[in-house]
């Protein structure tokens, strides 16, 4: 990884929002922002990997104050090139590591983000960072993936999650490192172009520990951002620790 802007440089930015049109739905941003808003209390909120501003512009609106932290100034001139984008704080730097003035009643990492971080010493640290910038009684908020281990067959270590005439995307999995990485072939006038994003893999039960190590305790955890309740089938969480009062 070699481009300033990480994993996220100026031709991914570029088309993100639009690879990503179905997470921009009102139907798929309202439940989270509904669930953030009730957690931030009246408070601030901190956004760790901030992007285009896909949560922080409608939380922002719903009167939250919001400041992010993003590694890619790519997707964060994104951002400002919104209406209201101006208007957010945004730090450019690892948000695994980087300190901005707090505190925050909530802090959130979507949409698979903490799974940008490739090792287990940097989730660690982001679950230490977080924890750093809540106040007393604040909350960690996380969305991830459960792995998808279960649709490996053996010998096989790829599972497809879209095929089109258009585009291909598969995931690769390491299971002895939980290494993983996602591949993504695009194709317009005839050409075809590769990207590949590494990851790493994680489990509701080590994010768990990462919390108690960072001094938080879990609070409730569900399937998704309307509450549904989580449980041996479900694909995804939204997982809550909270930073004790005392």
């Amino acid at each position: 990884m070699d481009d300033e802007d990480g994993y996220f440089p100026e031709p991914i930015a570029a088309t993100y929002d639009e690879a990503s049109a179905d997470m921009f739905r009102p139907d798929a941003v309202g439940p989270v922002v509904d669930f953030l808003a009730e957690r931030a209390d009246g408070g601030r909120a901190l956004e760790l990997g901030i992007g285009t501003g896909r949560i922080a512009l409608p939380l922002a609106a719903r009167g939250v104050p919001v400041h992010g932290i993003d590694l890619s100034r790519a997707m964060v001139d994104r951002l400002r090139a919104k209406p209201g984008g101006d208007a957010i704080g945004v730090t450019i730097g690892d948000f695994a590591t980087t300190k901005v003035d707090g505190p925050f009643s909530v802090a959130y990492l979507v949409f698979n983000t903490i799974m940008n971080l490739t090792t287990q010493d940097a989730q660690v640290a982001c679950f230490r960072n977080a924890a750093g910038h809540l106040a007393p009684g604040g909350c960690f908020v996380v969305e991830v993936m459960v792995p998808e281990l279960r649709k490996l067959p053996p010998g096989q270590h790829a599972v497809p999650f879209h095929v089109g005439a258009r585009r291909l995307g598969f995931d690769t999995y390491d299971t002895a490192t939980q290494a993983m990485s996602s591949h993504h072939v695009r194709i317009a006038d005839g050409h075809a172009t590769y990207t590949e994003i590494p990851f790493r893999y994680v489990w509701p039960a080590e994010l768990d520990l990462m919390a108690r190590l960072a001094g938080l305790r879990l609070r409730e955890r569900w399937e998704g951002w309307t509450r549904e309740p989580f449980g041996h089938d479900s694909g995804r969480h939204v997982s809550v620790w909270e930073k004790p009062a005392h």
